[in-house]
């Protein structure tokens, strides 16, 4: 294959390399099993550094397209059909205490927070008193979309957007939406809540065992769900991140059949340990059948209850007939205060530091 950089602000070239490799193993042109041109040979035939190189490359083995192989390369570990994946496995337990260590190394700047509170408080006064659209501050609507766009390659607008009083808020809403007639399908092992609100609002809930990769595929094949609620990244508590082979296939699933859905509860994924953050379910669908949730509590702080859902245009209609009269959950006052902390760069910068403070641990235990 042969690959070309454009130097005049296309993005960093490892970024366009790793676009280019992405399509072209998605394609096929690379099967399973195929092993990539080398480091050396790329970085030449680019005019760009090794590192250069290696970079991209570790993001494709991070989202499980690719499988270095020490002193033999790397191989291609991505099947659009899952017929030649590896073996499914049960997979490992979660380090112990993992995940309330993980509060406080991401917690949020209280000095940043608090600054930001008092420019809400001093730029809209009486106003954060006022009651706000239903499906939320406009303020807040707009800088999620904008958001979504420049981080996650989301192309969203603000009408597709609802906030909430935090994600299990937003899961009855879903029901709501969709129907109680609907069967969900959700990951066995997976936060208990999930099914607890689930079951609570009436539905029928189907459990599917999780391997390695995400969900087994003889359970996905065989479910009878209408509805399919995923965590992608990092599944609570099993701590399962879905490869790249796996999330195509949750996308055939519902492709298969006219009424599905899916569910993307995009939970902690911005602290991924990767230099990128992961690609969505909702960015690689072209069918708008893939409903997009995610929170701040992790994000900001647990006391911030506040999330957001992304519905797929076709379903803004139905949202509105069967939910839309549900009055915002969520504080004006928490979502001004969201929004600016978006707007101002404050809540990137964040993630970011973040992220460099998780890979320098990495590296050094």
């Amino acid at each position: 294959m042969k690959y070309t950089l454009d130097k005049a602000g296309a993005g960093p070239a490892y970024l366009q390399l790793y676009t280019q490799l992405r399509q072209d193993i998605v394609a096929g042109a690379y099967p399973y099993g195929t092993k990539l041109p080398s480091k050396r040979l790329l970085a030449e035939e680019l005019g760009v550094s090794v590192v250069t190189v290696e970079h991209t490359l570790n993001l494709l083995a991070d989202e499980g397209y690719i499988e270095p192989r020490e002193r033999s390369g790397c191989y291609v570990c991505f099947a659009e059909s899952e017929v030649f994946a590896a073996p499914e496995t049960t997979p490992p337990p979660p380090p112990a205490h993992e995940h309330a260590a993980l509060q406080e190394d991401t917690a949020f700047p209280f000095s940043v927070l608090a600054g930001a509170m008092r420019k809400v408080l001093t730029d809209y006064q009486t106003e954060i008193l006022q009651k706000c659209p239903n499906t939320g501050a406009p303020e807040l609507t707009r800088a999620i979309a904008a958001y979504l766009r420049r981080s996650r390659n989301m192309q969203v607008s603000p009408e597709q957007i609802v906030v909430g009083a935090g994600a299990e808020y937003l899961y009855s809403l879903i029901v709501l939406t969709l129907g109680r007639d609907k069967v969900f399908a959700i990951e066995q092992p997976s936060y208990e809540k999930i099914e607890a609100i689930y079951t609570a609002n009436g539905v029928a809930v189907e459990l599917l065992e999780l391997g390695r990769d995400g969900i087994r595929s003889a359970a996905l094949q065989r479910s009878r769900a209408d509805v399919l609620h995923i965590t992608p990244y990092r599944s609570y508590p099993s701590g399962v991140t879905a490869s790249a082979s796996k999330r195509r296939a949750y996308l055939r699933w519902a492709q298969a059949k006219e009424g599905r859905y899916i569910v993307e509860d995009d939970y902690e994924s911005e602290f991924t340990l990767s230099t990128k953050p992961e690609e969505t379910l909702y960015s690689l669908s072209q069918t708008q059948n893939v409903i997009y949730m995610n929170t701040f509590s992790k994000t900001l702080a647990p006391g911030m209850r506040m999330g957001y859902l992304v519905l797929p245009e076709p379903l803004i209609g139905q949202f509105r007939r069967n939910a839309g009269f549900f009055s915002c959950t969520a504080p004006a006052f928490e979502q001004l205060v969201t929004a600016r902390l978006l707007d101002g760069g404050d809540f990137e910068r964040h993630i970011n530091r973040v992220r460099r403070k998780k890979r320098k641990s990495m590296l050094t235990n």
